[in-house]
């Protein structure tokens, strides 16, 4: 897979010129998102070709691109992301374990309600996107599948 860092480059001015956060741009099978965070974001699920600091005024912003390929399944909610159903237990998935479609692959907790989040599809989990006990926005990638 050939990156294209002239989409790359052309994102990270938009998100500048417009002082946006994050900014995201999908074909076909391929999904860019940068973003810009104050504080540096360690996340080996996630794959960054491509890391720049700028600096405005006092504050040091970090652009980071992702390219994400596979099926995702994403948060339905906003909330807290738990791996288990309960501290010390088995683990709703792994990477590499084969899942069906409608298997818990976590729970996001939201005011006190615990949520099973279901597989939209079958498929062998390539990569956990968030931490246990991470907060999820709505629509947030949590896991990736093959």
């Amino acid at each position: 897979m050939k990156i294209d860092k002239k989409i790359i480059k052309e994102l990270t001015d938009y998100l500048n010129e417009f002082n946006l956060t994050e900014i995201e741009y999908t074909e076909k099978d391929t999904k860019i998102k940068v973003s810009k965070s104050s504080s540096s974001i360690s996340n080996q699920s996630i794959s960054a070709p491509s890391t720049s600091s700028t600096s405005v005024g006092k504050m040091t912003a970090e652009t980071k691109s992702e390219i994400i390929s596979g099926l995702q399944v994403t948060s339905p909610i906003i909330g807290t992301a738990y791996h288990s159903p309960e501290p010390g237990a088995k683990k709703f998935v792994e990477v590499g374990k084969k899942i069906k479609k409608g298997d818990t692959v976590m729970i996001v907790e939201a005011m006190k309600t615990m949520n099973h989040v279901p597989s939209t599809a079958d498929g062998v989990v390539k990569e956990i996107c968030v931490a246990d006990g991470q907060a999820v926005e709505f629509g947030q990638t949590i896991i990736i599948l093959e």
